[in-house]
This record gives C-alpha cells, structure tokens and sequence, in this order.
C-alpha cells in the first residue's frame, strides 16, 4: 500500500486509490503538495474558503502549545508569513508580478484588516486534533 496522503476530513492515512476513489470530492479543492504526501508525519493546518461570501476556514490550533515550547501566536505569525511569501512567488511566477511590490501589499492590506476589520471571524472552537 503507498502512502499518499491524510483525508482533511477524517483525518485517515489515504492510498493513490483512495485519493481516486473519493465518493465526494470537494468542488475547487486545491490538490496536496507534494512534501506533505511524502512525509507520513504531514500536518494540515490551515484551510482556507470563499463560501456564502466569506472567508471559513479550519484550523489546527494548539498543536504548537501541546507539543514545543513554540509560542502558538509565534508559530502562526510565521506560517501567515510563509503563506504571504508563497502567494507573492506565485503571483511572480504564474503572471509577472514583482514578488516583493506583492508581499508589500500583501502586508499592507493584512494590516489595515487587523486595524479596522471588514469582516467577522466567527465560527466555534473544537479541540479536536
């Protein structure tokens, strides 16, 4: 059996075939990166919609405080970070945006989102890991 990846709904270890097989696939799902099919210890941490106009999202929140003695706001403050950088990289490489004008902006706008929010986070918390 090769190890492909974990159900984000489950939580399961999944096959190829599994992956293939899924009853239901989620519409716009965006497909798992490579290094975390690789690594049977992969973690998914964050996943992020555009529903009912707005922003759901899932997250694992916790994990750092339960496990290292890694600040949860430290650690969070670095994967927002790296996810700001991979967007800005994209941008560049898919349509020939500068990589460093876009993480500016980037940063500019999630700034002025934590001052003066459009929109409400709202939602519950399950300590389910």
């Amino acid at each position: 059996m090769e190890l492909q990846g974990i159900s984000a709904v489950t939580g399961e270890r999944l096959t190829r075939a599994d992956q293939a097989n899924r009853e239901t696939p989620v519409a716009n799902e965006r497909p798992i990166p490579q290094a975390a099919l690789r690594d049977a210890t992969a973690v998914e941490i964050l996943r992020v919609w555009i529903a009912e106009k707005k922003h759901p999202c899932s997250l694992k929140v916790g994990m750092y405080r339960e496990t290292t003695n890694v600040p949860e706001e430290r650690a969070w403050g670095t994967i927002l970070a790296d996810a700001a950088r991979h967007v800005a990289n994209a941008l560049e490489s898919g349509y020939g945006a500068n990589a460093t004008e876009s993480l500016r902006m980037i940063r500019d706008a999630f700034n002025k989102e934590i001052e003066a929010q459009t929109s409400i986070a709202e939602g519950d918390f399950s300590k389910r890991h």
